[in-house]
């Protein structure tokens, strides 16, 4: 049996009570006993995951993209595995929040410190090696071919 929350259960005292029986309201049509500004601020904050979890999986491309870029090794198959795995996620992500697209170039621009960081730990090179603002559109991220298998 499914815990319910009392009626009334405060934001602060349990956050997660606090969704469940808001929710319950809402399906009921009860809106006059819903806080409409802790609501809408709830609902804000859900976008700002959604954004987030694109910065998430742009860092992950945008890491391994920097590494190879670099220049200090030819790029391997995991690589390219890796590569098109985190883009597969970056697909996913978009398919799930389609209006997230209109907010690519900003995502790009702020997932790109965390690989920036990574890169220069990863090849050993000096920070200053990678440039300080993203060099890659967002259809370079997604479109520029690795091959994952060699052709025949």
């Amino acid at each position: 049996m499914a815990h319910r929350a009392p009626v009334g259960t405060a934001y602060q005292d349990d956050f997660y009570a606090w969704t469940q029986d808001r929710r319950a309201l809402l399906r009921a049509g009860a809106v006059t006993g819903l806080d409409r500004e802790t609501l809408a601020q709830e609902i804000e904050c859900l976008g700002r995951i959604q954004f987030a979890g694109l910065m998430g999986v742009l860092r992950g491309v945008l890491a391994t993209v920097l590494t190879v870029d670099d220049g200090s090794s030819a790029h391997s198959r995991r690589d390219a595995i890796d590569i098109a795995r985190h883009r597969n996620h970056v697909s996913d992500e978009l398919r799930d929040s389609p209006s997230l697209k209109n907010r690519l170039g900003d995502a790009v621009g702020r997932a790109y410190r965390s690989p920036r960081l990574e890169a220069a730990d990863t090849t050993g090179l000096a920070l200053r090696h990678f440039p300080e603002a993203c060099p890659y559109t967002y259809q370079d991220i997604m479109d520029r071919p690795f091959a994952i298998d060699p052709e025949t």
